[in-house]
């Protein structure tokens, strides 16, 4: 068999599909999970950061010895793909268990909030830690594993635009609690609003639907009279909560959005989880492993280990993906935040997250070609340098200035997508590398440590944002708190992430493996595995 031929279409989109679907889970929890721990579920926003930190931490162990595992692994299915067959369920429960918000004590939320992310981490390595290193073993041909790589990263992209641009509207639908409406006009845009609702709801959110509006309580009870963009509370069975609503002119019932937060979340990410799901078995089906470790490579766990921390490429690589890992996770995990809390329009926050993911998708496809002209390593330090300074301009944009936002997010976005793209497909050079140099190959072990530097930088990532919010004394359900704390808000936007980008740039200067280096070795080991197979 000619282990360099050419990959169809076909099985590099099922091959897409895979990581669609990992997404789905990834930019999910990446994207919502703080805002749904801190807003929702009722945790703060500094022990949250420390869970996400914690939680992060055990990849080191879980990521290597899944590596190992599936290196390990002989089936009739392959190495790698009988794990994406079986974590692809488990896979979709976790997640849903993840949005589930019981009713329990704060001490009892941390335990099961610890619990499940826990689990989910387990889990999701799993199921990503074969996934990408099945890319690494599906050719022997470093660009057409680059051309994989994007069309990865476009389902990929694919699948975050699923889970970000659509979960908002889908918590809006099913979080629905069908109240009674009493709208009455006071003067030109002042109005009196009273609500009930047949059932109790323990957390819910009222704002219109443009978002312009300001609520206040109508009420001598409530101690918080701060005008603010939408209000959460819990509603008594047949009570009726009266605010004044001013701001917004021909406000009618039809404008006015009761979500039950939790129900919301809960049910919509029950619904992606059965897409993930579908997606992860569509991946299993339609792949093939054609690359195999040499026919005299013996098990040698030592050897495997003393040969990834000699692979200078892999060192490389370790560094550049935990810190681009950082740089996106924070872009991520502050943007619905940033939109609800400075913006005022949550829902916005959705068209945002979609044309990101549509300029992404456009980066990943315009990277093979770019890295065969300028190679993978300037290609990777110039779209780290730009994508970084331009996100960097998103700090001197006001809660008005929205095209200016879309234009930035959108341009910094492009270049961001090439880092995942050209990554994965340099952790196979780097298993190549490993191989040329020892005449041995554990991707199974390469592909587990980059993944933990990726899924670590988020842990790390959430770390950041809870301290800085904490810093900046935000709690998600005091108004005042949460404006007291815009201007951390506004910094994990735009140049703290930059700054990360910034270093991930130099430290890809040291990177050791150049196209020419890359032709040597694609070359040589085409020789070796043709005198192999005769």
């Amino acid at each position: 068999m000619n282990n360099t031929s050419k990959i169809s279409i076909r099985e590099k989109v099922g091959y897409a599909l895979g990581d669609g679907a990992a997404n789905i889970a990834w930019r999910g929890v990446a994207t919502f999970l703080f805002i749904f721990y801190t807003d929702v579920f009722g945790i703060g926003p500094a022990v949250v950061g420390v869970l996400m930190l914690v939680a992060r931490s055990s990849d080191g162990i879980s990521d290597v010895l899944m590596g190992i595992a599936g290196d390990r692994t002989n089936t009739r299915y392959g190495k790698f793909r009988p794990w994406i067959l079986f974590t692809a369920i488990p896979l979709a429960v976790i997640l849903s268990l993840l949005f589930t918000s019981p009713k329990l004590s704060d001490t009892g939320k941390i335990i099961y909030a610890y619990t499940t992310y826990i689990l989910f981490t387990l889990i999701y390595t799993a199921n990503n830690i074969p996934y990408g290193a099945l890319m690494a073993v599906m050719t022997g041909d470093d660009k057409e594993r680059t051309s994989i790589g994007s069309y990865r990263m476009v389902g990929a992209f694919a699948g975050g635009m699923l889970v970000q641009g659509a979960l908002l509207f889908l918590v809006a639908h099913f979080g629905n609690i069908n109240p009674n409406i009493t709208l009455k006009e006071l003067e030109s845009e002042k109005y009196q609003l009273v609500i009930s609702a047949p059932t109790d709801v323990e957390n819910v959110n009222i704002k219109t639907k443009d978002g312009i509006a300001n609520f206040v309580w109508d009420t001598k009870l409530v101690q918080d009279s701060t005008p603010s963009k939408n209000k959460s509370f819990s509603i008594e069975a047949n009570k009726e909560y009266a605010f004044i609503v001013s701001g917004e002119s021909n406000l009618d019932k039809d404008k006015i959005i009761v979500i039950d937060q939790k129900s919301g979340y809960s049910n919509s990410i029950y619904l992606m989880s059965g897409f993930l799901a579908v997606f992860m078995l569509i991946t299993f089906l339609s792949t093939k492993e054609r690359i195999h470790p040499p026919k005299e490579q013996q098990n040698n766990l030592w050897k495997d280990l003393k040969d990834l921390v000699q692979n200078k490429p892999w060192l490389v690589l370790l560094t550049i993906g935990l810190l681009f890992s950082i740089y996106n996770s924070i872009k991520q995990g502050i943007v619905v935040i940033y939109f609800t809390h400075y913006l005022h329009n949550q829902l916005l926050a959705a068209s945002f997250m979609v044309a990101l993911m549509i300029a992404s998708i456009a980066g990943a496809m315009i990277t093979a070609p770019l890295s065969k002209r300028m190679g993978k390593k300037r290609l990777f330090i110039q779209a780290l340098v730009f994508s970084g300074v331009t996100n960097a301009a998103i700090f001197f944009c006001g809660p008005n200035d929205t095209a200016a936002i879309f234009t930035l997010g959108i341009v910094s976005e492009f270049a961001a997508a090439i880092f995942p793209t050209l990554f994965f497909a340099m952790l196979g050079d780097a298993a190549d590398y490993s191989e040329f140099k020892n005449g041995r190959r554990a991707t199974g072990l390469i592909y587990s440590a980059g993944s933990f530097a990726t899924k670590f930088g988020g842990g790390v990532a959430g770390a950041i944002i809870g301290f800085i919010l904490a810093a900046f004394h935000y709690n998600g359900q005091d108004h005042t708190a949460i404006q007291g704390a815009i201007p951390g808000i506004k910094m994990l936007m735009s140049w703290v992430p930059a700054l990360i980008a910034i270093l991930g740039a130099i430290f890809m200067s040291i990177y050791p493996l150049n196209q020419n280096k890359m032709n040597e070795i694609t070359t040589e080991l085409s020789r070796r595995r043709l005198v192999e197979g005769n």
